[in-house]
């Protein structure tokens, strides 16, 4: 399997960004890591292996930035504005360079993003896609959080709240809900098992609410053999991927 480490300067984060980019050809993926927030996660946790049969046919390019959740969802000793302001630091690195970027590398101009990630991952990819939906054209997201104030003790703040998809959603209408209705479809995925506490209650409670705003999606609710490990996010990658893909 082709794979590249690349760093990225990045005018947003004000540093340079590890980036790794695995496969030869076919539409981008871009993967959110978790709460480790590492560029190399999914390939260190055999994701790639199992999505392997995808990557060498030709069906997708995968792109892994880091991401600086530690300094944003799981960091407890700053304020809440000064951890929204990293995170609109790193929007700014997705949307004007990495994105950029991907369409260069992929000589497509207008390349439509698919965007996955598994935990705090897959609460990334949720809110670029409800946040762009004309660039993030679908999404899945495995065992996300969806209610992030139970990230950031509960406080409010008006940067937070359009970071928080279960709180800015519901209040969706005219032209914002327009766009996501036509432009992207999201696909929730999480399971009933150990360590799903809070994944499952937001997963269920967003997958309802795109259905009641008619916002494109697809929710798959697993058993309760289904844990919120790496071997289970493998094989949900593995059944929602290549239906994604086409």
């Amino acid at each position: 399997m082709q794979s590249r480490h690349l760093m990225l300067e990045s005018p947003a984060m004000g540093r340079k960004v590890h980036l790794w980019c695995y496969g030869h050809y076919g539409p981008p993926v871009i993967v959110f890591p978790s709460a480790a927030g590492f560029a190399h996660e999914w390939d260190r946790q055999g994701m790639f292996e199992v999505l392997g049969p995808l990557i060498a046919a030709g069906r997708a390019k995968f792109y892994c930035p880091e991401s600086n959740v530690s300094q944003v969802w799981t960091d407890n000793s700053s304020t809440i504005a000064a951890r929204m302001q990293r995170h609109r630091a790193y929007e700014g690195f997705v949307l004007d360079t990495l994105v950029p970027f991907i369409r260069e590398d992929c000589r497509w101009p207008a390349a439509p993003m698919t965007a996955v990630g598994c935990s705090l991952g897959g609460t990334y990819a949720a809110l670029f896609a409800l946040k762009y939906p004309e660039t993030f054209r679908q999404v899945l997201c495995m065992s996300g959080r969806y209610l992030t104030t139970e990230l950031t003790g509960r406080h409010n703040d008006p940067d937070l709240y359009f970071n928080n998809p279960l709180a800015f959603v519901p209040g969706l209408q005219g032209e914002p809900l327009e766009r996501l209705r036509r432009n992207t479809h999201l696909t929730l995925v999480c399971g009933r098992g150990a360590y799903e506490e809070g994944c499952i209650e937001e997963t269920i409670a967003l997958g309802q609410l795109l259905e009641d705003k008619g916002i494109p999606s697809r929710t798959d609710i697993w058993g309760r053999e289904s844990r919120h490990e790496w071997d289970w996010w493998q094989r949900q990658a593995v059944v929602h991927l290549p239906r994604l893909l086409g």
